[in-house]
C-alpha cells in the first residue's frame, strides 16, 4: 500500500481491534481482514489460481491471497517499496511503479501469463486537499483497471480500493464496462473516518478481436 489512509479528521488510532486481531493472527497488516472479507463474500480467488497484488506492501492481502491459491497458485506482489519475503514459493514481490512507461516489461519478465485476479490496495500520499487526493486515487484505480484488461483473463475478477469522489461513478461505470457484474464494498475492517471503498468486477468481459 502506498500513501496514507485518507483521513477525514478523526484521531488516527492505530491499535484498534484489528490491528490487535492481526497481530494476534500473524497478520503483517490490519488490511488483511478487508481482503479476507472480500474473498469471502465473492470466493474472487481459486485453488492454483494466478494473482498480481500491486501496492502489496507489508504484505497482509498477501499473506491471505497465497493462503487462498495455496502451493500451485502463484501471486506477484508490486509496490514501489521492498516487501519482505513471506517464505511461501507461490509468491513473488518486487519494487516497481505501476505508472512507470516500462512497468508492464517488467511485469512480464517476473510472470508473462494471464491473471485470475487483479487486485489494487494503491493508494496516493494524501496531501489533505480532498480534491488532489481523490483524483490521484482515481489515477492509480483506472491504471490498475487497464492492468486488469491487458493481463487479466477472461471470466477473471478485479478488486481495487478507490477513495470516494466526484469521479466515482466515472470508474465505476469504466469497470461496468469490462466486467459483467460489479460490487461496490465497505469492508468491516475500514476505519470510520477513512472514504476508501473496494470496487468489485466479477467475470471479466472478453475484450473485442
Amino acid at each position: 500500500m502506498v500513501g496514507t489512509p485518507l483521513d477525514m479528521g478523526k484521531p488516527y488510532r492505530p491499535k484498534d481491534h484489528f490491528f490487535e486481531k492481526a497481530k494476534r493472527e500473524g497478520f503483517r497488516a490490519r488490511s488483511a481482514f478487508k481482503i479476507e472479507e472480500i474473498t469471502r463474500r465473492f470466493s474472487v480467488f481459486k485453488k492454483g489460481g494466478k494473482v498480481l497484488d500491486l501496492g502489496a506492501a507489508p504484505g497482509g492481502f498477501l499473506q491471505v491471497i497465497a493462503d487462498a491459491v495455496g502451493p500451485q497458485g502463484r501471486v506477484i506482489g508490486i509496490d514501489l517499496v521492498p516487501i519482505r519475503p513471506l517464505g511461501k514459493p507461490q509468491v513473488t514481490t518486487a519494487a516497481l511503479d505501476v505508472l512507470a512507461d516500462d512497468f508492464e516489461e517488467k511485469l512480464a519478465e517476473l510472470y508473462d501469463g494471464p491473471f485470475d485476479v487483479v487486485v489494487s490496495d494503491l493508494a496516493p500520499k494524501t496531501t489533505g486537499i480532498k480534491t488532489t487526493d481523490e483524483a490521484r486515487s482515481l489515477r492509480l484505480a483506472m491504471r490498475a483497471l487497464e492492468l486488469a484488461k491487458s493481463r487479466g483473463r477472461p471470466g477473471g475478477a478485479f478488486v481495487a480500493k478507490l477513495f470516494m469522489g466526484g469521479d466515482f461513478e466515472t470508474f465505476r461505470e469504466a469497470v461496468k464496462a469490462a466486467f459483467e457484474d460489479v460490487k461496490i464494498v465497505r469492508p468491516e475492517a475500514t476505519r470510520g473516518a477513512s472514504m476508501e471503498v473496494y470496487v468489485v468486477g466479477l467475470r471479466r468481459r472478453a475484450q473485442p478481436a
